[in-house]
């Protein structure tokens, strides 16, 4: 049980130090409950510094829902292009589409309708709820499980089902439920900019009075978590085709990683090979025929891409032919001065920006 000191001092401290720190950003200035929803999309796994402009992006692209739900999905991507999680730019697509569809354009003001919507969980619909209608729902993300984890002391793992149900019951206790836009505001901001994950200004917090992990001078300790994310490694080796002035693309479409967006032919070995290995394996011939008349030019471009549960080695290689093979017909062929206008990976852009493209 918390003390009574804590339940009633807590909130009010942060929301002080939130008056007095606090960043100016657009979605705050605002409860609009599309704004909100892109602002809290956008920014699962981004920095503010890198999502504010996206978000400034999509709202001048997308003032509205049905703006947003009449999108071609090209379009969407390409606007996302950089940020990563993909499916993240689907899913408000695909819940912007719900909107119209079931509620009429208008966006539901009931949280059990709003955690209905494609790609919104309980922390996304608190953070909706309580910003733009003002409701008692406590928002609970990593800023959020790392403040808690630190000032209580709490060992349960914030990646487990215990420590979900746990933390969010203790969140929920804190809100100060008269103004819990404010107060989640301010739990989020602490996290962001006083509780950081690395070396954070203990000396200096509001709340050290009272802080398990620093009295007992275990900041590093917490947050606990259960699971170690387990990377695949996989090689990829990218054939970037010169034909002339045009060159050729394929969209993903099977279940992986950069669903929907474009990529240049890709053959996918199971270790690292060289380019004299490649040139012998059945999917380049199957591709080219006769591989004497394919001519390699420029550098080959090498890189390590990580991802959260992947880790891609890559090879791209600037490749010349005289005339297209009949078995690349079933990519698309587009004037290479138009690759600008499909959505590709961010390790594809960074190729294309590397080489000037």
């Amino acid at each position: 049980m918390l003390s009574n000191n804590i339940l009633q001092s807590f909130s009010p401290i942060i929301t002080k130090w939130y008056e007095n720190n606090k960043r100016e950003l657009p979605w705050r200035e605002t409860t609009d409950p599309y704004k909100i929803w892109l602002s809290e999309i956008i920014l699962q796994q981004t920095r503010v510094n890198q999502g504010l402009n996206y978000y400034l992006r999509f709202i001048e692209r997308f003032p509205d829902v049905k703006a947003l739900a009449n999108a071609d999905e090209i379009e969407i991507l390409k606007l996302w292009q950089g940020l990563g999680y993909y499916s993240r730019a689907r899913n408000i697509h695909a819940a912007a589409r719900m909107i119209v569809e079931k509620h009429n354009g208008i966006f539901p003001t009931d949280h059990k309708d709003i955690l209905l919507l494609k790609g919104i969980g309980d922390y996304t619909a608190a953070a909706i709820t309580s910003f733009a209608y003002n409701e008692a729902y406590a928002v609970v993300d990593g800023n959020v499980f790392r403040v808690l984890a630190r000032i209580f002391g709490i060992d349960t793992p914030i990646d487990s089902v215990k420590g979900k149900k746990e933390f969010t019951l203790l969140a929920t206790d804190l809100l100060d439920k008269k103004q819990p836009s404010l107060h989640n505001q301010a739990i989020m901001e602490f996290g962001a900019l006083q509780c950081v994950p690395m070396s954070p200004a203990c000396g200096q917090c509001v709340l050290n009075n009272f802080c398990v992990a620093y009295l007992t001078d275990s900041i590093t300790d917490f947050p606990k978590k259960e699971q170690k994310l387990k990377q695949r490694e996989r090689f990829f080796n990218y054939l970037f085709i010169r034909e002339n002035n045009y060159t050729y693309l394929n969209k993903r479409t099977g279940k992986d990683v950069w669903h929907n967006l474009y990529e240049f032919p890709l053959i996918e070995t199971g270790k690292a090979v060289r380019w004299e290995e490649l040139v012998q394996m059945e999917q380049f011939k199957a591709l080219f025929g006769n591989q004497q008349a394919v001519e390699i030019t420029g550098n080959v471009y090498q890189v390590k891409h990580v991802l959260s549960h992947q880790i891609i080695h890559t090879s791209f290689y600037q490749i010349s032919v005289g005339a297209a093979s009949a078995n690349l017909k079933g990519y698309e062929r587009i004037e290479i001065g138009g690759l600008e206008d499909y959505p590709v990976s961010r390790l594809t852009e960074l190729f294309l920006q590397k080489n000037n493209i």
